[in-house]
């Protein structure tokens, strides 16, 4: 059972808070924040249901993270364990076919890699730090399960703004030698992750041009590639 108490810092003010497995009490709350954390133009269609979070905690619990602050659900973190072949033919794949359209049943439990199907932080609660700290503690869980590593594909919001003057690939580029900013894949550099490749057709998002960007984060007490 996963659970980390710390101290967030809004500004420079401590705020004790934790992260914990959610559970089925914290369903209604949890469909709350992914409404206030990802608004239109996100799909509807893309934020959970009940069914889909039940399956969450009953495939994969170790998976299903929730930020909590001063008793208020804050945030989450979810995910599951895939086989990952570094230049694989799974490398490419769209958020419906490697989460099974967020239900999650395509959890391979003796699996090599975890998969982050989403992260999201309510907005009022976005300067304390919280996305860092739910990416953070799955690393503690890829350690925990011996896996190789983390992965997950994150949205490029900022690239509908280059994209008549750079492809998908040469945004990224642009991002990890600090020329661009991009509000997800600059923040997932800062949590440590590492860009693998650029995969189309990822999700249907207007502000990526359904582009995302699949980053990974190793586990440092293993060896393979």
């Amino acid at each position: 059972m996963y659970y980390k108490s710390f101290y967030a810092f809004d500004g420079k003010t401590p705020v004790p808070a934790v992260i914990r497995q959610y559970n089925e009490e914290d369903f209604a709350e949890l469909m709350i924040i992914q409404a206030e954390a990802f608004p239109p133009p996100y799909p509807a269609e893309a934020l959970w249901n009940r069914e889909q979070l039940f399956n969450h905690v009953t495939l994969f619990p170790e998976g299903a993270l929730c930020a909590e602050v001063g008793g208020e659900l804050a945030g989450s973190v979810t995910a599951l364990k895939i086989f990952f072949e570094q230049g694989g033919a799974g490398a490419r794949h769209s958020w419906s076919e490697v989460t099974a359209d967020g239900y999650l049943t395509t959890h391979v439990p003796d699996g090599n890699a975890l998969y982050i199907a989403d992260l999201c932080v309510r907005p009022k609660f976005r300067k304390l730090g919280l996305g860092k700290e739910l990416v953070q503690s799955l690393y503690h869980v890829v350690v925990e399960q011996k896996l190789q590593r983390l992965l997950g594909a994150g949205r490029m919001p900022g690239y509908h703004l280059q994209a008549e003057r750079l492809s998908a690939e040469r945004y990224l580029q642009a991002v990890v030698a600090g020329e661009l900013a991009d509000p997800v894949i600059t923040f997932l550099l800062r949590c440590g992750r590492t860009p693998v490749e650029v995969i189309p057709e990822y999700l249907e998002d207007e502000e990526s041009c359904n582009y995302a960007a699949l980053m990974e984060w190793r586990n440092p007490f293993t060896h393979s590639n």
